[in-house]
C-alpha cells in the first residue's frame, strides 16, 4: 500500500468547498473522481482542512492510500492533466503509512485579504473583500493581537444548527499568530492567522470583528468579554469567503524522529 501526499493550490470561486457533496462541484470530489479512475480503487482523497465554498488555497495538503503502481510524480502529472485549471497539484510525494493530512497537522496558516482602494481591479474582484471606507488601523492591529493564545472561540464560530450540539462542542482553540499587515502600495490589508485548528467560519468571524473595531463599533478592550460571553451575535459579522486563503499546513519533521536521543 502506498500513501501519496499532495500539496494543492486552488481557486475556490466555482466550487462548493472542499468536502464532497452530492450533486455539487467540490475540490475533494474532483480529486477523488480522478484518482478512482486512475487506480480503479474505491478510495477517497483526505484534506488537511475543509475549506468552505468560495475559499481558496495556496498550500492545502491532502493524501490518499492506494495499491497502484503509479509513482507520486505520475499521479501529479495525471492530476494536472485531468483536473480543471482552477486546481493544481503543486507537489506529490510518497510518505510513510501513518501520515494523515488532517490528524497530523500541527498548524495551519490562513490569510484574509481586504482591498482598500476606491476601485477594485477586475482581476482581483474574486479574491479580495472590497472595503474602501475609513478604518482605524491602529485599533484593528491592537485587537488582532488579542486573538493570540488559547481562548474559547464559541463567539467566533458558525452554529451547527442545533443548540444542544453548539453547547457541547469543543470550542477551545490555540492561536499562535494573529496579525494585521497593511500595504499602502497595493492598497490591501492582509489578516494573517496561524493556529492548530479552526472552527467553521471562525477566521471570517474574526475578520468581521476586526472590521467592527476599525469602524468604531467595537473596541479592542471588548474582545475579552466576547470570549467570556460565548454569544456569536455580539461579535462581528461573517465576512464573505472569497478573501480567504489556506496558505500552508505544518507537520512534524519526519527526520526529527530519526535523530538519536541524547
Amino acid at each position: 500500500m502506498h500513501n501519496i501526499k499532495l500539496t494543492l493550490a486552488y481557486d475556490g470561486s466555482d466550487f462548493h468547498g472542499w468536502q464532497i457533496q452530492p450533486g455539487q462541484a467540490t475540490i475533494q470530489g474532483a480529486l477523488t473522481d480522478i484518482v478512482r479512475k486512475l487506480t480503479q480503487e474505491k478510495l477517497t482523497v483526505h484534506g488537511a482542512g475543509r475549506t468552505d465554498a468560495g475559499v481558496h488555497a495556496l498550500g492545502q495538503v491532502a493524501h490518499f492510500k492506494t495499491q497502484s503502481g503509479l509513482s507520486a510524480g505520475e499521479f501529479q502529472r495525471a492530476f494536472n492533466a485531468l483536473l480543471p485549471p482552477s486546481i493544481r497539484a503543486l507537489t506529490a510525494e510518497e510518505v510513510g503509512p501513518d501520515f494523515h493530512a488532517r490528524w497530523q497537522a500541527l498548524a495551519k496558516t490562513y490569510h484574509y485579504r481586504i482591498f482598500r482602494g476606491a476601485v477594485v481591479p477586475p482581476f482581483e474582484r474574486r479574491y479580495v473583500l472590497h472595503y474602501p471606507y475609513s478604518l482605524d488601523l491602529p485599533r484593528m492591529i491592537e485587537a488582532a493581537r488579542l486573538f493570540e493564545g488559547e481562548h474559547d472561540f464559541f463567539s467566533f464560530a458558525a452554529s451547527t444548527g442545533s443548540e444542544e450540539d453548539d453547547r457541547e462542542r469543543a470550542t477551545l482553540r490555540a492561536i499562535y499568530r494573529s496579525e494585521l499587515v497593511a500595504s499602502e502600495e497595493s492598497h490591501t490589508l492582509t489578516y494573517v492567522v496561524r493556529g492548530r485548528s479552526f472552527l467553521r467560519f471562525m477566521v471570517r468571524k474574526m475578520v468581521g470583528t476586526l472590521l467592527e473595531v476599525g469602524r468604531g463599533r467595537l473596541a479592542p478592550a471588548d474582545l475579552p468579554a466576547l470570549f467570556e460571553r460565548r454569544d456569536p451575535s455580539r461579535s462581528g459579522p461573517t465576512v464573505p469567503p472569497h478573501g480567504l486563503y489556506l496558505v500552508s499546513v505544518e507537520y512534524p519533521d519526519p527526520a526529527a524522529s530519526l535523530e538519536p536521543r541524547p
